[in-house]
């Protein structure tokens, strides 16, 4: 198979029949072998009614429905386990990312030899309380990652290579930095395509300022991860070393001290009446805290992770591939 077209959605029921016949005529123009994946994230609308019906229609229609609201990344986890094709596009399914750029992008993979494209939304249609937050995210995303030749981390038009999305693992909120993971998978022909960007024509737009927020704890979170995931011993386990050396130097030497003092008679305050002695205990005490950090993050990072079990409630010509 072609192509695998990835589409998580959230209450878009308006826009799904437009856009399934979009991507049928690009498909045909082109004479591409495909699929198109819906991943229904636990609408609350008639999307799934829809989707239902597509299937029906079209033998190319694949979905999956979850119980409940999950997130793009569980969607996206799921539908990448799924996929079948040899290049995987996603996009969103509010149609605002134009299915006429799949062509181009299928053949930077396939024929430029690129892993993964990303989508540049380089003029964009949104207000400026979402503009401003994405340039200011994109920025901090680039210098973080070391991806230099990307300008927009977020948007939903990307491409992919088969083994990528096979090899990578999207989970919480991180679909965001696909690309970063990508990278640090071994993926390292990361390129940037150009595309369109439509106003959205139905529906309401899913940003808010809890997504910006939660876009740089994610990003923190996936550099911790990549650089310390498996090893959070050498983290924790020297910056405890550090604070624990710390505070027993300077226990010693309050301890010397004294002994000093009273061997020349002079008996002064017990010790425990001076403050530097209770920070020294309690850099004593942080050490040791962070030590064990260390040695617990270590086991759990050694024991296996369930994060990407999700409920599905029904299936349409689903098949592991």
């Amino acid at each position: 198979m072609d192509i695998s077209v990835i589409i998580p959605l959230f209450n878009e029921e308006e826009s799904l029949p437009e856009l399934h016949k979009w991507i049928q005529r690009v498909m045909k123009e082109h004479n591409f072998s495909y699929e198109i994946i819906f991943i229904n994230d636990g609408s609350t609308d008639k999307s799934w009614d829809v989707i239902a019906q597509l299937g029906k229609e079209d033998k190319n229609v694949r979905a999956i429905k979850f119980r409940r609201n999950y997130g793009k990344s569980p969607a996206l986890f799921c539908g990448f386990k799924a996929s079948k094709g040899d290049v995987v596009i996603t996009m969103d399914a509010d149609l605002q990312d134009s299915p006429d750029e799949i062509p181009e992008l299928y053949e930077m993979i396939t024929q430029d030899g690129y892993d993964l494209v990303s989508g540049y939304k380089q003029k964009r249609y949104d207000p400026l309380t979402k503009t401003i937050p994405t340039k200011l995210f994109n920025a901090t995303a680039r210098r973080i990652s070391g991806i230099r030749n990307l300008h927009d981390f977020n948007c939903g038009l990307k491409a992919y290579r088969r083994d990528v999305v096979k090899n990578i693992e999207v989970y919480g909120e991180m679909h965001r930095y696909i690309p970063y993971l990508a990278k640090e998978a071994g993926f390292a022909k990361i390129g940037e395509k150009v595309v369109h960007h439509q106003a959205r024509k139905y529906g309401k737009s899913k940003f808010g300022i809890n997504r910006f927020i939660n876009g740089y704890l994610d990003l923190l979170t996936l550099w911790f991860l990549t650089n310390f995931g498996k090893k959070p011993m050498h983290v924790f386990g020297f910056l405890g070393s550090v604070v624990f050396f710390i505070g027993f130097v300077a226990l010693v030497w309050l301890g010397c001290e004294k002994i000093i003092n009273l061997c020349d008679g002079v008996y002064g305050d017990l010790l425990s009446n001076h403050a530097s002695f209770f920070i020294a205990l309690v850099a004593i005490l942080l050490g040791t805290q962070l030590f064990l950090a260390g040695f617990i993050g270590d086991l759990v990072s050694r024991s296996s992770l369930h994060r990407n079990d999700y409920h599905i409630e029904e299936e349409i010509n689903i098949e592991e591939s």
